[in-house]
């Protein structure tokens, strides 16, 4: 004997109905999910139900882990209490297929379980009345499964072969058209072209990426989406394969199975490869676009990059923001243009703050040995290692973190040829923070 048999309800069967579609982007008004329901009024309708409450996810995956589906989660709650929460009871559920409710074996279980939590209920669909308490009741949700899991392996592989055969061909990347091309994708527009090929070589030369995207906001530019530019756009942008005419998908270069020579695409190129190998160089390889961009596999598990600087982390700026507060973001290391100043460091919110690193470095290396200041007294032999060279960079570091809180740094004066250490004013930390002259080595 069934639960069915036992609980032989009288009159209509109050039941839940659920819709879902994985994706609404080109109307974007629901009509999946708006026709799935109407199909569920009509099966309800054929086999003595009546809908008490609808349930919808538009544009939610089943099939991939993490998508959070809130037609979904209230369903189960609502099958757990047995309750809507107009108060009507629930005694079934009625859709259109079974992969709208699952694709997944985790939510399978979930909906098996919630729908079973109370005796008597039934599941729905246009092929008629199930058991979900029987044996074969069981059987055809697991085989819906395995059917629906088959579908999304087969059908993930044919879109993955369809792009790699488009982009074999050289034919351009869907989606929003690549900064410095036509909405074709193929013809250069002229003023962003000439931005591209700029920036890649006064890259090449030196410049601070930084710099440049600072010099785009300058001059209006904007992104093909509206957004403005910054470092990791600009970078995007320069390092993109096809700024040179080479083909890429998934974060790799293609190559021509018979000659091992990169796949061109059918757009004009920016620049040469030449000059696209000599720009790309210039980053770290995370930074890249074959590692960032579309579809490109991230570098994960890397440890952060230590720091190369002395004063790195410790400087704050003390510029004034137009509105008379101050600046106060962190003053970051980049290269420099002059044998005096190899590197310096500059603000990264305002821009309008910057130091020699050298200077910064020395400016910190007086305080910490200066006996007027009073504050941090290094023992001689602290000392010692520090000047020998024999103390590395970490420990400096870590003997500057027990110092200060950090440095402000006040903005030069322009035409000012002399390094002024004052220009870094420390904030120091408790006398009982620093190494004492007779503290042991």
């Amino acid at each position: 004997m069934t639960h069915l048999a036992v609980y032989e309800p009288i009159g209509l069967i109050p039941v839940v109905s659920y819709a879902r579609t994985s994706e609404d982007v080109r109307q974007r008004d629901g009509h999946g999910v708006r026709y799935q329901l109407r199909i569920n009024e009509r099966t309800a309708h054929e086999h003595a139900c009546e809908i008490v409450a609808t349930y919808v996810d538009n544009g939610r995956s089943a099939s991939r882990a993490g998508v959070v589906r809130p037609g979904f989660d209230r369903l189960i709650a609502d099958l757990a209490r047995g309750l809507t929460d107009s108060g009507q009871p629930v005694e079934g559920v009625v859709c259109t297929a079974d992969d709208r409710l699952y694709r997944r074996a985790e939510d399978l279980a979930r909906f098996l379980a919630a729908l079973t939590s109370r005796p008597g209920r039934i599941y729905v669909d246009p092929r008629g009345v199930r058991d979900p308490y029987a044996q074969e009741g069981l059987f055809q949700a697991v085989r819906s499964l395995e059917a629906a899991v088959t579908e999304t392996h087969v059908r993930s592989q044919r879109l993955t072969d369809w792009h790699w055969a488009r982009a074999v061909e050289g034919v351009p990347h869907s989606g929003p058209r690549p900064f410095g091309w036509q909405e074709d994708r193929i013809t250069l527009r002229p003023n962003e072209a000439q931005l591209v090929e700029r920036a890649i070589l006064d890259r090449i030369g030196g410049k601070a990426v930084r710099a440049i995207a600072r010099d785009w906001c300058d001059l209006g530019v904007t992104g093909t989406r509206g957004g403005r530019p910054n470092a990791q756009t600009v970078t995007q942008i320069m390092t993109a394969p096809r700024v040179c005419g080479y083909r890429a998908n998934r974060g790799e270069l293609l190559l021509v199975p018979e000659t091992r020579q990169p796949v061109l695409g059918q757009w004009e190129p920016v620049v040469p490869p030449t000059q696209w190998h000599a720009v790309c160089a210039t980053f770290s390889p995370g930074s890249l676009y074959l590692h960032r961009g579309s579809g490109a596999p991230r570098l994960t598990g890397n440890k952060k990059t230590a720091p190369r600087h002395l004063a790195t982390g410790f400087l704050r700026c003390g510029a004034e923001r137009p509105d008379g507060s101050a600046c106060r973001g962190a003053l970051c290391a980049q290269k420099g243009r002059s044998r005096q100043s190899p590197y310096v460091y500059t603000c990264r919110s305002c821009g309008r703050c910057s130091i020699s690193g050298p200077l910064a470095d020395e400016a910190l290396e007086r305080l910490l040995f200066s006996e007027t200041q009073g504050r941090a007294r290094l023992s001689g032999a602290m000392r010692q290692r520090w000047q020998s060279g024999e103390m590395g960079l970490e420990e400096k570091r870590e003997i500057i973190a027990s110092a200060f809180i950090c440095c402000i740094v006040r903005p030069g004066l322009k035409g000012t040829c002399s390094w002024d250490h004052a220009r870094v004013e420390p904030m120091w930390r408790c006398a009982d923070r620093t190494a004492p002259a007779d503290a042991p080595v």
